[in-house]
């Protein structure tokens, strides 16, 4: 954590929902410095949370870090201090504890001193077969994949559209495009996620806020771990810098590595006579 401590966010106590910031950062930064962004990441210990964030720290941008695993947090918000991140905070949460999330996200705002970024990576892949004929498992995947980020992107929304500014950057998946055999319980929870983001979009672009659906295909972390053709998948380095430069741009849906765009609108584009009788 630096030494400088961070300004402090005025909170509404009615409705712990935090109000602007008296004072960031950016107003005290040197002409011509860069800025450093304040970035909230919620699941801050999967693959491709750590590779984003090593780039963030690399360019000295200020973080704040969720996740559920203490050892893993902790391995993470130290490389990412040596690494150069002006500003590293942490809270260990299990982040499917929705009734939770507002004193958490009060908590992280206050101690950016403000928000730029919101990443959200967070999700399980679970195991098919057994959601298939459990549906404890099968709703365990359903509440963290789509209403844990639901609750998480409601509060973060309203803050934003308050202040008219920030970024909303949310992990769905190519899985979400179209239920397939092979991972529909899954599928079907990004592919909620991925409507609710797109809604979310249309609604707050207006009021100065970006909001990204970020999709990415296979990737080689450690969720996918033993799954065939894991070879093929791709680099998870790679993955994260189009992630933060779609981010950096503004863009609205990234799919990544690009040629999933293709290869998802191929097997939207199949027929549901013939898409049925296939083994994907």
């Amino acid at each position: 954590m630096s030494d400088t401590q961070p300004t402090r966010v005025v909170i509404d106590q009615s409705t712990q929902e935090p109000l602007l910031p008296l004072r960031a950062p950016a107003e005290t930064a040197p002409a011509g410095a860069r800025i450093p962004k304040r970035i909230l990441v919620l699941g801050a210990t999967s693959g491709i949370a750590e590779a984003c964030c090593r780039l963030w720290a690399e360019r000295g941008d200020s973080l704040f870090l969720v996740a559920r695993s203490p050892d893993k947090l902790a391995a993470v918000a130290a490389d990412m201090t040596t690494r150069g991140a002006s500003f590293v905070g942490s809270v260990v949460a299990n982040l499917d504890d929705t009734a939770a999330h507002p004193e958490l996200l009060a908590h992280a705002v206050n101690s950016l001193a403000g928000l730029d970024i919101a990443f959200l990576p967070l999700g399980i892949l679970g195991d098919q077969a057994l959601a298939e004929r459990s549906f404890p498992h099968a709703e365990e995947i359903l509440h963290t994949n789509f209403v844990a980020p639901v609750s998480l992107l409601t509060w973060l929304a309203t803050y934003c559209a308050q202040r008219h500014a920030g970024t909303l950057a949310v992990v769905s998946s190519v899985a979400g495009d179209r239920g397939r055999k092979s991972n529909y319980v899954y599928g079907s929870s990004k592919a909620g996620l991925t409507a609710f983001v797109a809604g979310l979009r249309n609604r707050i672009d207006r009021e100065g806020v970006r909001v990204i659906t970020i999709k990415p295909g296979p990737v080689k972390t450690a969720m996918t771990e033993g799954m065939k053709g894991r070879e093929k998948m791709a680099d998870v380095e790679a993955v994260a810098a189009a992630i933060v430069k779609a981010i950096d741009a503004g863009q609205d849906t990234l799919y990544v590595p690009g040629i999933w765009r293709i290869i998802m609108a191929v097997i939207r584009a199949i027929p549901e006579s013939l898409f049925k009788k296939l083994d994907l």
